[in-house]
């Protein structure tokens, strides 16, 4: 599978089916070697001789100078450590400079990341990936495979700058704290062959002093009452040692006002992601991470890589339970046991047995008894009595056996409480993760609540884990609204299964289902990322009615899971005499014009005559007959709409050509030809426009996904820039900001 946004070509970035993107640079000869993870090829460089060795791609490629360039890839070699560089090039492929990653720690045939960040210098305008390695003899081998050249690939939503996330050009976004020593280290760490945000570089917090050591990113702006989520991988130096990730918050001050901490129970010393979350307290403008050990050894040494602070909570993002509530990743927070012989500790050690993240709450019970376990009480909003709301709490019994019954307890804005609902006894399934579900409707009154777990052990040593717990307004599982004022339909899908798959299609009156459009291409079994996920689909029919079918799939074997059909609904057509023109791939080019004059169209066919002596007749061999060309007619009212047409026909693009029903068209995809721009007056000032668009019928472009925001936010490019005025340099237009295309990119 490629991967997004890189440079190379599949074959170079997966050395498959050949070599034929890479050449030998310095004392070595390469070839095709098996056995790689993207795909089966791997680029095996031999030396010739002791000393350094080197490969390059073949081809180089445009950068923007000033930019910053992320390039990886996966190493394996039992006999000698790698590196890998970023090889600068002036426009006419002179060699500049080279960029070269830190060397990896030490030799394993294991695979594992190598990367390396910079900026491109002033006068680069290309460039080209190395691979490198310094065997100590001839004929020792290196591999590598799955490379990548590009712009960083930075974890959306993350407050912090890339270079905090992941340090691949230095470690200046964090600071020490206590007596520490802070540097780049590359241990030999396999990522997931598709897990493109971690590189190779982490970074090292060594102690100089035994006691409690820490050290913390760069503080990042924050908003009071808000809910952040930080989290990172740490490689702790034994698994005895005290060490956790923090989320602390600052005033404008930079007084620290808060720090929420989360404790890693690590089970060995691997890498493990440990997650922190908190709500910003009154006065709070900044925030940062933070991590440390405490009661550290002298020269012990604690690792990170992949910082992320934001606040995207990771699953439900309707439910008024707070993560740090739901997940239990840093603890039990405020849950209970109000009554019974029950405990109810976090699950121990990291992973040991968990839903969503890596621990759970373990509820045990030595005895056959009933004990009711309390959550924190959380605010619902506001009054929000008469609507109903949706529990939900997963469960997985891991010893002896439950039944369980579900209860919200409701309080008044004041804290004082009202009533309680409860569901029906019912076993909690075995075995492996059930979720237990059940809809109340708050009394009068109500603006906050409980959650209460009554479990009754059905026999002795019984326990059973709970995990992802929410509670929120019941809205539509799949909701569809009409946008006549962009021709398009909103479609809302909720309580997705994150991990599944997901295909949503649009069913004509006629029953003709046609897969939409998502960010990534057609939705034909995307990976679901989100319970809520959102579409919009700007090429449904106008004025007809259609529905839309969503189907969810099991990742691992493709097996159906689910299947739901929306509503009907129709997009107003509106006037007539107006039509719409769309690009399918960037909808907010998309404009709505006055006809003039539909098309004659003709069919244009290939046909040759051949005239046989001796008969009347011409014998005559045809290919098939092509599709509609006729030249559509239309006018723009003032220099706005000649402007916005001028941008929507600018890529070249396949359009999407929709006009009302009963106007004689059906909806069609066209090439759009020479376009001609005719005033319609001498008169100067007159803001009319006569134009003639050439089109040519052509198929459904699918491999186009819908470009936009598709999650990115003004905080992405606050992250990914200091000052507006480097916003200005690298893109070169506001579109290219939105699309994130900066220049060379």
């Amino acid at each position: 599978m490629a991967i997004p946004g890189n440079l190379l070509s599949v074959t170079t970035e997966s050395v498959d089916p050949n070599t034929s993107g890479w050449v030998k640079k310095l004392n070595c000869t390469i070839s095709l070697g098996s056995g790689g993870r993207n795909g089966a090829g791997t680029l095996i460089v031999k030396s010739v001789a002791a000393g350094e060795m080197q490969a390059r791609t073949v081809s180089s490629y445009p950068i923007a100078a000033g930019e910053t360039y992320h390039a990886f890839a996966d190493a394996s070699g039992a006999t000698v450590p790698e590196r890998i560089g970023i090889r600068w090039l002036t426009a006419a492929n002179t060699e500049i400079s080279v960029t070269w990653s830190l060397t990896t720690a030490a030799a394993s045939a294991t695979w594992h990341r190598i990367s390396v960040g910079g900026v491109a210098p002033p006068d680069a305008a290309r460039a080209q990936v190395l691979l490198s390695s310094t065997p100590a003899a001839a004929a020792v081998i290196s591999f590598f495979e799955n490379v990548y050249l590009g712009l960083p690939q930075h974890i959306m939503g993350n407050l912090l700058p890339w270079n905090a996330e992941s340090p691949e050009i230095d470690t200046t976004s964090w600071t020490g704290i206590g007596s520490v020593t802070i540097a780049r280290t590359v241990p030999v760490v396999q990522w997931p062959v598709d897990y493109y945000p971690t590189g190779g570089h982490v970074v090292s917090m060594t102690a100089t002093a035994a006691g409690d050591q820490a050290m913390r990113t760069a503080r990042v702006p924050c908003t009071e009452g808000q809910e952040y989520l930080a989290f990172c991988y740490l490689n702790p130096p034994t698994s005895a040692a005290d060490t956790w990730v923090e989320v602390r918050f600052y005033d404008a001050a930079d007084t620290q006002l808060q720090a929420t901490r989360g404790e890693l129970a690590a089970p060995g010393t691997g890498w493990y992601r440990q997650r922190a979350s908190a709500v910003a307290p009154a006065g709070a403008v900044t925030c940062a991470l933070a991590v440390g050990i405490d009661s550290a050894s002298l020269g012990q040494v604690l690792r990170v890589e992949q910082a992320v602070i934001g606040t995207d909570l990771e699953f439900r993002p309707d439910s008024v339970v707070r993560y740090s509530d739901a997940s239990f990743e840093q603890g039990v927070s405020g849950w209970s046991v109000t009554s019974g012989v029950a405990t109810a500790p976090r699950s121990t050690p990291w992973g040991a047995v968990a839903y969503e993240g890596s621990y759970s709450l373990i509820v045990s019970s030595a005895t056959a008894t009933t004990s009711v376990i309390r959550s924190p009480r959380w605010s619902l909003g506001g009054d929000v009595s008469g609507l109903s709301h949706r529990i939900e709490v997963y469960t997985n019994v891991t010893a002896g056996s439950w039944n369980s019954i579900l209860r919200v307890r409701w309080y008044d804005a004041g804290s004082s409480f009202i009533s309680s609902t409860a569901s029906s006894p019912t076993a909690v399934p075995t075995p492996n993760w059930w979720w237990l579900q059940n809809d109340f409707t708050p009394p009068t009154g109500a603006a906050r609540a409980e959650i209460e777990l009554e479990l009754t052990a059905t026999a002795v040593s019984s326990a059973v884990a709970i995990d992802r717990v929410a509670l929120w307004q019941v809205l539509p599982f799949f909701l569809v609204t009409a946008q006549p004022g962009t021709g398009s339909v909103t479609i809302t899908l909720r309580e997705l299964e994150p991990g599944e798959l997901l295909s949503l299609w649009r069913v004509g009156s006629d029953g003709i289902r046609t897969l939409v459009r998502g960010p990534d291409g057609l939705v034909d079994r995307i990976p679901i990322t989100s319970d809520l996920m959102v579409f919009e689909d700007y090429e449904a029919p106008l004025g007809v009615p259609v529905s839309y079918a969503a189907e969810c799939y099991d990742a691992s074997d493709n097996a159906l899971e689910s299947f739901r059909q929306s509503d009907t609904v129709t997009v107003d057509p509106g006037d007539p005499n107006l039509a719409w023109l769309k690009d399918p791939g960037l909808p907010q080019r998309n404009l709505r014009l006055l006809v003039e004059r539909a098309p004659d169209w003709t069919r244009p066919i290939e046909q040759t005559g051949h005239r046989i002596r001796g008969r009347r007749n011409t014998v005559t061999i045809s290919d098939v007959r092509g599709g509609l060309e006729g030249e559509l007619a239309v006018w723009t009212r003032d220099d706005a709409e000649r402007t916005a047409l001028h941008w929507l026909l600018d890529s070249g693009n396949t359009l999407l050509w929709q006009a009302a029903p009963g106007m004689g068209v059906d909806d069609m995809y066209v090439s759009v030809g020479e376009a001609t721009e005719a005033r319609i007056t001498t008169y100067a000032p007159e803001g009319w426009r006569a134009w003639s668009l050439p089109l040519t019928q052509t198929d459904m472009p699918t491999a186009v996904g819908v470009g936009g925001s598709a999650g990115r936010t003004w905080q992405d490019i606050l992250s990914e820039n200091t000052t507006w005025q480097d916003v200005l340099d690298r893109f070169a237009t506001w579109e290219d900001v939105l699309f994130n295309r900066p220049i060379g990119g």
